[in-house]
């Protein structure tokens, strides 16, 4: 058992591995089995202290790396981490759009988010592993990275103050031609048992709430192919990848109700993240120019951009009240 615990995947010792797993899932354990038992809803509040403990795990554990595998892995550690924290801001944009398109209550909203962290951690595992398969089968494929990361942040800048819609997604047009689907929520549920209209026959139904999770993990799903190659561009190491990614990502999400309650005010963010793909993907360039850019230097330019961001965003919407979001889920 011993010999298998020091053995290497992915160029990092199966122990290692197994000690992050076994964190993240005592922590899932732990929010599914104790701290959401008898829950009503989320508040601000708690959202800021739950996404405290969690930034500071994540840089205990950066602190552990640092120590454990040297100053340089930690310092991409750290940097992997600010940046995936920074991209996945847009993805509480997107989430936030989902729960006010079905009209879900906030005290039904930490299930779905729950579910898709769960979806997250098998999902960027697979697309990470994948990732660096292909980055040590053909070096070149960081070159198609970059250029994919600089591109995003050109789009992104363009369509910065465009809204999207929910109405006419694919997704949600497969799910409703293939489910049966009831007209209101049902508490938590993801699906109910009601009788069919047409037989009488009583056949399970999917809840909005089910197409609510769908379609969070298919925005993390959008958002991974932008953040993944984003990290490979910093570090080509899949364990540092896999563990900032999903430290990132926990932390976050806890701290989704607090952003949600403020989220008109961060309207000129996009911008700095489109700032920060540009960076990421021009550094890939670099690289192959013989220019390698100081770990710290990244670090810093990423943390200086999200503040700039966030400052810049707070202070143009300063004054302006949180719109009463429409029950929009006319159409759903």
């Amino acid at each position: 058992m011993d010999g298998i615990l020091f053995n290497e995947f992915l160029g990092t010792p199966v122990w290692m591995w197994a000690t992050f797993l076994g964190l993240v899932a005592f922590l899932l354990a732990l929010d599914l089995g104790v701290l959401s038992r008898g829950r009503q809803e989320i508040g601000v509040a708690e959202s800021l202290k739950l996404s405290g403990f969690y930034f500071a795990l994540a840089m205990a554990f950066g602190g552990w790396i640092w120590l454990e595998r040297g100053p340089e892995s930690g310092m991409a550690y750290l940097t992997g981490f600010f940046v995936e924290w920074s991209l996945s801001l847009d993805n509480v944009f997107a989430i936030s759009m989902i729960f006010t398109y079905f009209a879900v209550p906030r005290k039904y909203q930490h299930r779905v988010l729950f579910w898709g962290i769960v979806g997250v951690v098998v999902m960027r595992g697979a697309m990470i592993a994948a990732g660096a398969a292909l980055v040590a089968q053909f070096q070149w494929i960081l070159y198609v990275f970059g250029a994919f990361l600089f591109a995003t942040g050109v789009k992104m800048l363009v369509m910065a103050d465009r809204e999207g819609g929910l109405a006419d997604n694919p997704v949600l047009r497969f799910l409703r031609k293939r489910m049966r689907v009831t007209e209101e929520l049902d508490g938590e549920r993801f699906f109910v048992h009601r009788p069919d209209p047409a037989t009488g026959k009583v056949v399970r139904w999917a809840t909005p709430l089910f197409l609510c999770l769908v379609l969070v993990e298919a925005v993390d799903l959008i958002f991974a192919v932008d953040s993944v190659p984003a990290i490979f561009a910093i570090t080509t190491d899949p364990y540092l990848v896999y563990t900032s990614n999903i430290f990132a990502i926990l932390g976050l999400r806890s701290l989704y109700f607090a952003l949600a309650a403020m989220i008109h005010r961060f309207r000129y963010l996009k911008y700095a993240l489109a700032a920060i793909l540009l960076l990421v993907g021009t550094k890939i360039f670099l690289v192959g120019f013989g220019v390698k850019v100081p770990a710290a230097l990244s670090l810093s330019a990423t943390a200086g951009l999200i503040a700039a961001g966030i400052a810049y965003s707070l202070w143009r919407t300063r004054g302006e009240a949180a719109a009463t979001p429409a029950a929009a889920s006319s159409g759903r």
